[in-house]
């Protein structure tokens, strides 16, 4: 029992998961699920008994009981005692003013990672206004490779998401064509197919591989397919560069995605078999989104940003080259208005970094949320200047086969040329040598096609003339 009391008031809360969850800042998904604070008041009096909760507490209560869920076992069994002594004197509150401090630099923000444990960076960030999150997220630095390199300082990568309502050929192409000449796609060219069938991703695979094998992009592609399609995929020998999957931070919640730590793992090891990477081996690709759990009715009492952490432990297990927040795709049911999707997206952020993810934000929202572009614009710069890995590049920003409002390319030009932000390095110099970009890393001046894309833009009208 965690209790407060004062002159006129007595709070009750009867475990740590009742008190991580009245301590959450509100959102829609923790009142529907109906684990939320009843009032401003009961939320405080929960964030001030958190922060006296020292951090060797998450060690021994476990908030999902340990024998009836993997993802509990693999935060226990894979923490790291060694990484966590710094800091293990430590209570919630003192934690965060010890990541607020000079003391906690970026080396060793790096040193501890492996010794924290997801319920610990959610408790933590429970208690953290906006721009402590931005701060510390800013601080942290996780660097993942492929055939590009992903997560340096001052860089910010873009997943261009060239997604089409019956997965057409040409139209994917004119998608992809239009990232690359505004600089998007060295995180990856990742498309969610509308069919997830083996034909249907194998068809995109070899298309995004010809793409890049063509034009010698330092760049990798991933059909956002099931795992267990990609696996047959890759038995029968069609290139696939990153693994993808959506995962949850509770073994129930992943039961209904159809997966398991053993189904990724098997994954995970089929893809690394292929050394398809140039200069690094970070082949998986994960994404994650608050509500997911309760939405499959398997959040086991949690409250959503809890859930969502703990996600983060599956997708560490895996040493990932992306980890993405599709933080607004679920809807208002979970995160009702811009406010809540703006701090869900800062709080992942920061969470992911902290326990060593290469993390980008998928600034979004649905048609039926009360949020609006200007709500994105603010996430999106405030994740910007959080240090954030990559965001999503969609044509207009407007999704026209999921069917809901995210960033678009030119919003990659905003942050790169406010922020002074660059994209991957080798893909910057592919950029800067078909003369995509000048010496600046702004768009060339001449916005001609480059002789490179020539061809394929031939083709790709010729397609339309043949089927206008």
């Amino acid at each position: 029992m965690y209790t407060i009391r004062t002159a006129s008031l007595c709070y009750d809360f009867k475990n740590l998961r009742n008190l991580m969850a009245k301590a959450s800042p509100p959102r829609s998904g923790d009142y529907l699920a109906g684990v939320a604070a009843v009032s401003h008041l009961e939320r405080v009096a929960a964030q001030w008994v958190l922060a006296d909760v020292p951090l060797k507490q998450f060690l021994t209560e476990a908030l999902v009981p340990y024998e009836q869920d993997e993802v509990t076992r693999l935060i226990i069994d894979g923490h790291d005692r060694v990484a966590f002594a710094p800091i293990s004197h430590l209570t919630v509150g003192d934690f965060r003013n010890w990541l607020l401090s000079e003391r906690a630099s970026t080396e060793s923000l790096t040193a501890i990672a492996p010794g924290l444990t997801p319920e610990m960076v959610a408790a933590v960030s429970k208690i953290m206004r906006i721009q402590d999150l931005i701060l510390v997220a800013k601080k942290c630095r996780v660097i993942t490779r492929f055939r590009g390199t992903i997560g340096l300082a001052n860089r910010l990568s873009t997943r261009l998401q060239p997604n089409h309502p019956t997965d057409n050929p040409a139209g994917v192409a004119a998608s992809v064509l239009d990232g690359l000449l505004y600089g998007c796609g060295d995180a990856v060219i990742g498309i969610n197919p509308v069919s997830d069938n083996l034909q249907a991703t194998t068809r995109l695979l070899h298309l995004l591989n010809d793409v890049i094998e063509r034009y010698q992009i330092p760049t990798q592609s991933c059909v956002l397919a099931h795992v267990t399609t990609t696996l047959q995929a890759m038995a029968q020998g069609t290139p696939v560069d990153l693994v993808f999957q959506s995962i949850a931070g509770t073994q129930k919640a992943n039961d209904s995605f159809g997966i398991n730590l053993a189904l990724l793992q098997e994954a995970h090891l089929a893809a690394l078999e292929l050394k398809r990477g140039s200069i690094g081996d970070n082949c998986m690709y994960f994404e994650t989104g608050q509500g997911s759990e309760l939405s499959a009715n398997a959040h086991e009492g949690l409250d959503q940003q809890t859930c969502e952490a703990r996600a983060y432990a599956v997708a560490r297990q895996f040493k990932p080259l992306l980890v993405n927040t599709v933080v607004g795709f679920i809807g208002p049911e979970y995160l009702y208005d811009g406010k809540q999707i703006i701090r869900a997206g800062l709080e992942d952020h920061f969470c992911g970094k902290l326990l060593g993810l290469p993390m980008g934000c998928d600034v979004c929202y649905t048609n039926h949320a009360e949020a609006d572009q200007d709500d994105m614009d603010m996430l999106l710069t405030q994740f910007a200047v959080a240090g954030g890995t990559f965001i999503m590049g969609v044509p207009g920003a407007d999704d026209v086969m999921l069917n809901y409002q995210s960033t678009s390319f030119h919003d990659a030009l905003y942050l790169r040329q406010v922020l002074g932000l660059r994209p991957a390095p080798e893909f910057e110099q592919w950029l800067q040598t078909h003369q995509i970009f000048d010496a600046a890393n702004q768009l060339a001046a001449q916005r001609s096609i480059p002789a490179l894309f020539k061809p394929a833009l031939d083709k790709l009208n010729g397609y339309c003339d043949e089927h206008a």
